[in-house]
């Protein structure tokens, strides 16, 4: 008589699958994690979301087509290298900064003139921290809210973004998977960490950051480090 697995035992189980595959030169597909996606919960206990656990497992195996690699130097880097800061990539009239806030913010409000484009005000649930947010613009207040590279741009250059075209770099620097809006200090004690060295004070969130992560890596075909492939299989083998 069969027993029916939880999502954490799938997800498990699709994990080692991945690892075994990997081993003798297999490709995992898609069809690996349906299960993950449609097994039931168990009655009275909390169970894995399915989307979340099945971004767990994506991003795992996609962590497995990325590089393992020491970081390269420094040297060459400067912001210019990306393109010119929150440049209109996607030509709708409005810069990609304004574009994130957009997105991420609720209750906006737009600056008179500026064609709905320039957000004056709205609210931020922090992922990064958890907290909500008033936002203002303003010379003194703009800055509590920050959009972040998730992947920073200087901890990609050491990583192979200096290997890319100028086109593709300043793709990175403004891709809206590669964007979010944050609380402005976490996002400065952040830095240009990845993720063995910083994650988000918001444990909660720490799943989908690694995983966002990870496909900008895989997206742009940079490496990680030893360390930083560890600290994320050690957050994406615990997500729940």
């Amino acid at each position: 008589m069969k027993t029916t697995c939880s999502p954490a035992q799938v997800l498990t189980a699709v994990t080692a699958l991945m690892l075994a595959a990997s081993l003798v030169g297999c490709d995992v597909t898609a069809h690996a994690f349906e299960a993950v996606q449609s097994a039931p919960g168990i009655p009275g206990r909390e169970t894995v979301d399915p989307e979340a656990a099945g971004d767990a497992a994506r991003a795992l195996v996609q962590l497995e087509t990325i590089p393992v690699k020491g970081r390269a130097p420094k040297t060459g880097y400067t912001r210019d290298e990306f393109g010119p800061a929150w440049a209109d990539v996607d030509h709708n009239g409005c810069d990609t900064r304004n574009d994130i806030l957009a997105r991420d913010l609720i209750d906006k409000t737009f600056k008179a003139g500026s064609n709905n484009c320039v957000v004056a005000s709205g609210t931020l649930a922090d992922k990064y921290t958890g907290r909500t947010i008033t936002f203002v613009r303003g010379q003194d207040t703009s800055s509590k809210v920050q959009i972040d590279h998730v992947v920073p741009l200087s901890d990609a250059w050491q990583k192979g973004a200096q290997q890319l075209s100028d086109e593709r770099r300043m793709e990175l620097a403004n891709d809206p998977m590669n964007l979010m809006a944050v609380d402005g200090p976490t996002n400065a004690a952040k830095g240009d960490s990845d993720a063995a060295t910083w994650l988000p004070p918001n444990k909660a969130f720490r799943c989908e950051y690694v995983a966002r992560q990870t496909s900008v890596e895989a997206k742009y075909r940079l490496w990680v480090t030893q360390a930083e492939h560890d600290a994320i299989v050690g957050i994406l083998e615990i997500c729940n």
